[in-house]
């Protein structure tokens, strides 16, 4: 079993609020450190009112501040919503603070709608295809100090936070093999790119500073519980949420349907089946099939997990379940 970790949306439920949202993400966090759990990521968002990580690098420094060992990082910081000075100072305070627990994962998408990058930019001057440069000056801020650089990260320069690069299509594999960073992939929303994704960066990966070999995370929607009965009724929260934001209706994170197929028409069906491909939904047994299935045929260096559970006992125990079965191999 190749090593676990969390993302984490701090999903706000129907009828709660982002408070008790944020104190879930928090003892998610505890719990996943004493299940061995490698990292515990959070990711940036905006106007969605299901999600509360919307001021990532804080929530961050709630999370590490409130666990010891795990790795706590960004899956991650939507780099063209920000200056790369600013990330920089961000996760280089972070990594003072919590030195050796830091990461920071990049990637080009807004993260929300249009209307709501004007609203976070100011204005729309920015250029998808300044990404890369904004990478390489995100990391030259988080290198050693160059006395040819007149602006430099306080805190940030020489803390040398590791840098990912995140992406649902070739471009993040082109970009993360040409610079040599480590690539997470996002197939758990976003799996149709994924062969050729992995392909690509394994094959034009190229050394760097941070990197010496490929490195491959990958994004998997993971929903345990006892039965595949109970699994299945507990996936229709996300299943539902999908649905609702694919359709210009982002909301809160609905309760489980007893029969979510009396709501689907085929447009929504063929949404869940694209969305979902990689999903593992089911009894310890079922997931640990389709994890070492999917295992096998990707041959990931660290899995992402991600659950959108309505009631936070049973997000625990489906996450308690996975690292059960890890245990096992």
């Amino acid at each position: 079993m190749v090593p676990l970790s969390v993302l984490d949306l701090s999903p706000i439920v129907q009828g709660s609020d982002a408070a008790t949202a944020l104190r879930n993400t928090v003892d998610l966090a505890r719990h996943a450190e004493e299940w061995g759990y490698r990292r515990f990521w959070l990711a940036e968002h905006h106007n969605m009112p299901g999600i509360a990580s919307a001021a990532t690098s804080v929530v961050i420094c709630h999370v590490a501040g409130a666990t010891k060992r795990i790795r706590v990082g960004a899956g991650g910081i939507m780099l063209p919503n920000h200056s790369p000075l600013v990330i920089a100072e961000q996760f280089g305070t972070l990594a003072t603070l919590y030195p050796g627990r830091i990461d920071l994962g990049v990637g080009r998408a807004p993260g929300t709608d249009q209307l709501t990058m004007r609203a976070l930019r100011r204005n729309l001057a920015g250029d998808d295809d300044a990404f890369p440069q904004d990478v390489l000056e995100l990391i030259s801020y988080l290198g050693p100090p160059s006395p040819e650089r007149s602006v430099r990260a306080y805190p940030g320069a020489g803390s040398e936070v590791p840098v990912w690069i995140l992406g649902s299509s070739l471009y993040g594999a082109q970009l993360a093999a040409a610079l040599g960073l480590p690539y997470a992939f996002a197939s758990h929303f976003a799996p149709a790119d994924l062969d050729p994704a992995i392909a690509i960066y394994r094959e034009r990966f190229r050394p760097s500073r941070q990197l010496s070999m490929p490195y491959v995370m990958l994004g998997v929607s993971v929903c345990a519980a006892e039965t595949d009965a109970e699994a299945k009724r507990l996936f229709t929260s996300v299943q539902q949420a999908v649905i609702n934001l694919r359709s210009g209706r982002p909301g809160q994170l609905p309760p489980p349907s007893d029969d979510i197929t009396s709501i689907l028409d085929d447009r929504g069906k063929a949404i869940l089946d694209s969305v979902f491909a990689c999903a593992m939904v089911g009894s310890p047994a079922t997931v640990e099939h389709g994890l070492s299935a999917f295992i096998g045929r990707h041959r990931p260096d660290e899995l992402m997990v991600t659950a959108q559970i309505f009631d936070h006992a049973a997000r625990l125990e489906s996450y308690n379940i996975l690292s059960r079965i890890s245990c096992r191999e």
